[in-house]
């Protein structure tokens, strides 16, 4: 239970074994690298629609032959206790994304109570 709520991302391996996902998440964030290639960063839009996080990546076609470009799409839902989806930045650099989603200290958390002992 300790380390799902220190790390609940690593602990589902679905995430981190997407094809061209690289996932990592330490006590400061979430990070995802993520493999989109022949896209640029104009390519690629990122959202966050009540806490999920969306991204949307479509390229041109290369060839007339090609119905149409290179297309990814995903889609994470992030629980709001533990995540600042509203502070999440993203880069595009050589047809690779990296996302950085910032957590919430626990002590800036307001579902983290403390209970004395009587």
């Amino acid at each position: 239970m300790d380390h799902f709520m220190d790390h609940p991302f690593l602990s589902f391996p679905s995430l981190s074994s997407r094809k061209g996902w690289d996932v990592r998440e330490d006590n400061d964030a979430l990070y995802l690298r993520i493999e989109m290639p022949r896209l640029w960063k104009e390519d690629v839009k990122i959202s966050v629609d009540q806490n999920t996080l969306i991204i949307h990546g479509e390229g041109s076609k290369e060839s007339e032959d090609e119905e149409s470009g290179r297309r990814y799409s995903s889609k994470l839902d992030f629980p709001p206790s533990i995540y600042k989806v509203d502070e999440i930045k993203a880069e595009m650099k050589n047809g690779v994304l990296n996302v950085v989603v910032p957590k919430v200290k626990e002590k800036e958390r307001k579902d983290v109570y403390q209970v004395t002992v009587e």
